[in-house]
């Protein structure tokens, strides 16, 4: 696994701020939620994944450049 650099990941945690809501647009797991659920971002982790506490109660990470997310609001 690659991880992304510092100012990448710097860049991603500037776009995805802890509390800003995005919406699930699609995601490469089975266990995902379902397609349009809300969710709020926890953070982003080192490997450049974003944490979501997904508005269902699910906490499936999304992995950026697999799974697709869109930001809401702000």
């Amino acid at each position: 696994m690659k991880f992304p650099s510092k100012e990448r990941l710097a860049e991603l945690r500037n776009e995805y701020p802890v509390g800003c809501r995005v919406k699930l647009i699609s995601m490469d797991d089975f266990q995902a939620p379902p397609i349009g659920t809300l969710g709020t971002v926890q953070g982003v982790d080192d490997a450049g994944n974003l944490l979501v506490r997904w508005d269902n109660g699910s906490g499936l990470n999304v992995v950026l450049g697999v799974d697709e997310v869109q930001k809401i609001g702000g």
